[in-house]
């Protein structure tokens, strides 16, 4: 079993003097701007919530979820949900959104993260996970309902026999977040006292598409090795077959093989409470619900390699006061500049930053 250790000599950085001046509320306002990170790595704010569509502004304050990106050639357009609104696309070069048409049954309850994966023939699709409604739901880009996943039924194999115990004696399905990998959907379930990490088969062959109950689960709430105090989000890294799983009060990333075998962790600052992680190229971005500091905003790290090379504070020093927790962040390059999409919580908000550089 190995450990890596992210360098805690960015944990002094937390504290960092502000860079700059006041800060324009979008790129359009012009004038000179704050700046958070470290070297080559600083961002400013590029965008605000006043960015999104109207409905979305209208019920931003209970956001309580996440991005995915379409990642393929040509693509890059980001997509999440809101309570209350529905699915919002953000353009691939990131200077539009627009509300999509959304099933009023997930309208209506919160979608704690989203994901996208492809078919073998390359069709696209999105993933949800109702963290009230005990479904995660599955819809094309346009926001067409494709399937929704129900709690298990009792009976079901899950493969586990503290998994089938629990939903055998009425346990709630509480998904906060999942990912694809190989036809199985890995489905995070850290909000309730089960903690595992279930998965669910996925049938391409059948129409409309058919997504079942898997006997694989692994991990479970605890302090052992490979157990989660709160397994919150999931992340294949692209171009592997590995799942990470951010242990969010244990401040680390836990790193499985697709077979649900414990392959080693990732150690984040402690007291970060890291939310989620996700990967581009050589990178990754976590949000942070907490920093090691709480009395300042919580952290956006980021990573190249597994070496923190960047910590952006968003409320302490670009000014977004509403940042106080991190729930989601994802990074994009757009003509060979890197941007960070972030989501708040507990209030929500919503903001775009953009790397200047040193």
């Amino acid at each position: 079993m190995r450990r890596f250790t992210v360098s805690t000599s960015f944990l002094a950085l937390l504290g960092a003097a502000w860079f700059g001046f006041d800060m324009p509320s979008t790129a359009a306002q012009g004038g000179a701007a704050k700046v958070s990170g470290q070297g080559k790595y600083k961002f400013k704010v590029l965008y605000t919530s006043s960015h999104l569509p109207s409905e979305a502004q209208a019920v931003l304050k209970g956001a309580h979820g996440g991005f995915a990106v379409d990642t393929r050639p040509g693509k890059g357009e980001t997509y999440f949900s809101l309570k209350g609104a529905g699915i919002i696309q953000i353009s691939a070069d990131l200077k539009s959104t627009k509300m999509l048409p959304t099933a009023e049954d997930m309208k209506k309850t919160n979608t704690h993260n989203a994901g996208i994966w492809y078919t073998k023939k390359g069709t696209p699709y999105l993933m949800f996970p109702g963290n009230e409604s005990a479904s995660v739901y599955t819809t094309t880009l346009d926001g067409k309902p494709v399937h929704t996943l129900k709690t298990p039924a009792e009976g079901v194999d899950l493969g586990n026999p503290n998994a089938n115990d629990y939903f055998a004696k009425k346990g709630p399905f509480i998904p906060t977040d999942m990912v694809e990998l190989d036809g199985l959907m890995y489905i995070a379930t850290g909000y309730s006292k089960l903690d595992y990490v279930l998965t669910a088969k996925i049938s391409e062959a059948k129409k409309p598409l058919s997504i079942e109950w898997h006997d694989l689960a692994f991990g479970g709430k605890g302090t052992g090795v490979g157990q989660f105090g709160t397994g919150h989000g999931i992340t294949v890294p692209p171009g592997t077959k590995r799942i990470d799983v951010a242990d969010r009060p244990n401040s680390e990333i836990d790193r499985f093989t697709r077979f649900g075998q414990y392959v080693s962790t990732l150690s984040l600052p402690k007291g970060s409470f890291p939310c989620d992680i996700y990967y581009l190229n050589q990178y990754g971005v976590v949000g942070a619900l907490h920093g090691p500091d709480r009395t300042k905003g919580a952290p956006i790290y980021l990573l190249e390699g597994d070496n923190l090379v960047s910590t952006i504070m968003p409320k302490e020093e670009l000014g977004l006061a509403n940042f106080q927790h991190l729930h989601n962040s994802v990074i994009r390059q757009v003509n060979g500049k890197l941007y960070i999409i972030a989501q708040a919580w507990n209030p929500g908000d919503f903001a775009i930053l953009e790397q200047v550089g040193d």
